[in-house]
């Protein structure tokens, strides 16, 4: 068993890397339909800390999620287009944050109908799940971190936003075709897309964008990112914790999201151009391998169940975007990109919009960006909700 630390850093960042590489050359994309490289990226070192390998109770990943988590959360923040979120007008917002809002205060209740089965540990779980399916996978960390969820917990979790996701995007995928009749029945506006076809037209570019490795200015990048970190732990020292409720590290996430939004009306935007996306990411997968080594195999027999109360989280918020879409007479685009930009990502979501129609993928980008935004906020008051039921 490996127990030195920089060893550990060595293999895990080795494992990254090889996931990242590996998921991208083309004849093996099949491979990471169901489960993506992000589910991989966490399973394998789990794998090597079950077969002892790597030591599970390393103090090494205290400190790679506690340095990397909050640089990674600042440079993802920092690089987002809020003036173009807004842009997008009432009817994109209102649907978006409806589903959100399903999501939250859905999970403690479905949260309180499993919690016999599965054990009332899991209210920090679905907090996590919650900041995943309002916001994307760096919030799902954040909101682990910030409740204080076991890896015992986390885990299942993981699967259960690797399954689901994937089923409510085959199924909106599924109902491309049945626009014009979901539209006669809400009697939809259509004027609605008209408008955002307009607004789209100003937003953010869906290319990645094209840089190259610079060295210096990879060095500038990560001076600010744990700049960031260290400003925020600092400022999170002087404000108040509460046993269970909100501890000295909830607030530095909290903290340093602040701090990475303010950044994006800033020239820090700008180094988006210079990779600052790219090193958040990394940073953030460093920090979910960190999580994946502390877990084990044998905490996964609750998994069933979460999965069917995954499920049942996500028809209630189905039924609450129909239900608000009926409301505001908004077209089935507007359901299915927002739904996505809630449960799924900025990928994804631009692929739904871009399906139900062609042109407006911006739009389900915009919509998932601001997900990113509010995600940790939303989990970590869902995770609170459930808290109070234990």
């Amino acid at each position: 068993m490996i127990h030195n630390a920089w060893a550990t850093v060595a293999i895990l960042a080795g494992i990254e890397i090889f996931v990242l590489w590996f998921s991208s050359l083309p004849r093996f994309l099949g491979w990471f339909k169901i489960f993506p490289a992000l589910f991989w990226i966490y399973f394998l070192p789990m794998l090597f800390s079950t077969f002892g390998i790597l030591d599970p109770k390393n103090a090494v990943y205290g400190s790679v999620t506690n340095w990397l988590l909050p640089a990674s959360l600042f440079l993802l923040l920092s690089s987002v287009d809020i003036k173009a979120i807004f842009r997008l007008g009432r009817p994109a917002l209102i649907m978006f944050f409806a589903g959100s809002a399903a999501f939250v205060f859905s999970a403690p209740l479905v949260f309180c109908l499993v919690k016999g089965m599965v054990g009332s540990q899991f209210w920090a779980g679905f907090g996590a799940l919650c900041g995943s399916w309002t916001g994307g996978s760096a919030n799902m960390i954040a909101v682990k971190e910030s409740l204080g969820a076991s890896d015992a917990v986390f885990l299942p979790m993981v699967v259960v936003d690797t399954v689901v996701p994937y089923a409510w995007m085959a199924i909106l995928v599924i109902f491309v075709g049945s626009q014009p009749i979901f539209d006669r029945w809400n009697r939809s506006d259509r004027r609605i897309l008209d408008q955002l076809t307009r607004k789209s037209k100003t937003a953010v570019p869906m290319e990645d964008t094209k840089w190259s490795l610079n060295v210096g200015m990879v060095v500038v990048i990560l001076a600010l990112a744990f700049g960031a970190s260290v400003l925020s732990q600092g400022v999170a020292k002087f404000l108040p914790t509460i046993k269970d409720v909100i501890s000295g590290f909830a607030w530095t996430i909290i903290v340093v999201s602040l701090l990475g939004i303010l950044a994006s009306f800033t020239p820090v935007k700008e180094l988006e151009a210079k990779g600052s996306v790219k090193i958040g990411y990394w940073l953030l997968y460093l920090v979910l391998t960190s999580i994946g080594a502390k877990a084990n195999l044998s905490n996964m027999g609750s998994t069933v169940i979460l999965i069917g109360a995954g499920v049942v989280m996500v028809m209630i918020h189905a039924a609450v975007m129909i239900a608000v879409a009926r409301w505001i007479r908004a077209p089935m685009f507007l359901v299915a990109a927002a739904s996505q930009a809630n449960i799924g990502g900025v990928a994804s979501a631009s692929i739904v919009a871009e399906l139900y129609q062609p042109g407006l993928a911006s739009v389900g980008l915009l919509l998932a960006i601001l997900g990113n935004i509010i995600g940790t906020y939303l989990g970590i008051l869902a995770g609170q909700l459930c808290r109070l039921l234990v």
